[in-house]
């Protein structure tokens, strides 16, 4: 553990920060989160729910039990904030989309502290700087590349993360709405099923986003997680799956005007299917998982840490057969 960096974690129980902490302690840093006194009262989609059943108090538990230092604050506490920080070289986010702007607060606090080494904003999705996606999903986005401006602007050194697609938000379902396991008679396709995207597991993200931690070559860039073995058409994904459970499924392929109009006419209802829907035609119709990497500031996750194993699509849909 001599000579490894310390980190926080914020957002330490959510669908990600859970696997950044475990990552974080398999790794050998030393590992603090943050924990409020009261927990937000959250709707957590089924999907994220059925991906993550382990409650919060069994995670701190947990947590606690494997050498976590829990360090009692809040966000909106500023000098509790710069108290835990203070503690740390590396502050890693990972809040979820409604506390996207309130990151503002926290680089205040990195920036009063002065002793941050890197900050990753709570990013994990595809690159913001890169994408043409509609909303709701759009103004996310947006807000999330205001963050990467104030980080920048503020000359706090950093590291941003794009992991693109959850396994737990678009294989789970086959990037299906309303359902938590993949379907085994038809299946919605948006668009021709011909572009490519980029699929990773939760706990994965976490093994990633803790190597960039411990990699100096990651400061000041963007680390994108797009795996050989999953980066992949939802045409081959299927075909994969059919090939699994012996049976072919109907395909529905739906254009692109019809998939924008059940966005817009879905931008009313409640969480998550607005959303989701919007994230499945970024990645699916846009191709927003499609572009070149710039060396000057930009890292490819599979080429730096070549011996990371990763979990495949291909093994992340046995659980379901």
């Amino acid at each position: 553990m001599a000579g490894k960096d310390r980190i926080l974690v914020l957002g330490p129980t959510g669908a990600i920060g859970r696997h950044i902490v475990w990552a974080s302690v398999k790794a050998g840093n030393p590992t603090y989160v943050l924990v409020r006194d009261t927990p937000p009262t959250v709707n957590k989609p089924r999907l994220v729910t059925a991906a993550n059943p382990e409650t919060r108090e069994e995670l701190l538990q947990n947590f606690q039990n494997s050498g976590v230092f829990l360090i009692q604050g809040d966000m909106n506490d500023h000098q509790s904030l710069v108290n835990a920080i203070k503690q740390v070289d590396v502050v890693i986010c990972s809040f979820g989309r409604l506390l996207i702007e309130d990151q503002v607060k926290i680089i205040a606090a990195i920036k009063e502290a002065g002793n941050v080494k890197r900050f990753f904003p709570s990013e994990f999705g595809l690159d913001v700087d890169r994408h043409d996606a509609v909303e709701p999903v759009r103004e996310v986005f947006e807000e999330k590349a205001k963050i990467r401006r104030v980080i920048e602007a503020e000359g706090v050194p950093y590291t941003y993360l794009c992991c693109h697609a959850f396994t737990g938000y678009f294989l789970r379902n086959l990037a299906q709405i309303d359902i938590t396991v993949p379907p085994r008679d038809k299946i919605y396709i948006q668009g021709d099923g011909n572009v490519k995207g980029a699929y990773v597991t939760e706990a994965d993200v976490g093994t990633f986003t803790i190597e960039a931690a411990n990699d100096p070559n990651a400061l000041n860039k963007a680390v994108h997680l797009r795996l050989p073995a999953n980066y992949l058409t939802l045409n081959q994904i299927v075909s994969m799956w059919e090939k699994k459970i012996g049976k072919t499924l109907e395909k529905i392929y739906v254009p692109e005007e019809e998939v924008l109009k059940q966005i817009k006419g879905m931008l009313q209802s409640s969480f998550p299917n607005n959303y989701l829907l919007a994230l499945y035609h970024s990645q699916q119709i846009r191709g927003d998982a499609v572009y070149e990497i710039d060396p000057a500031r930009d890292v490819e996750a599979s080429e730096a840490y070549p011996y990371v194993k990763y979990s495949t699509v291909d093994e992340y849909l046995n659980q379901f057969v």
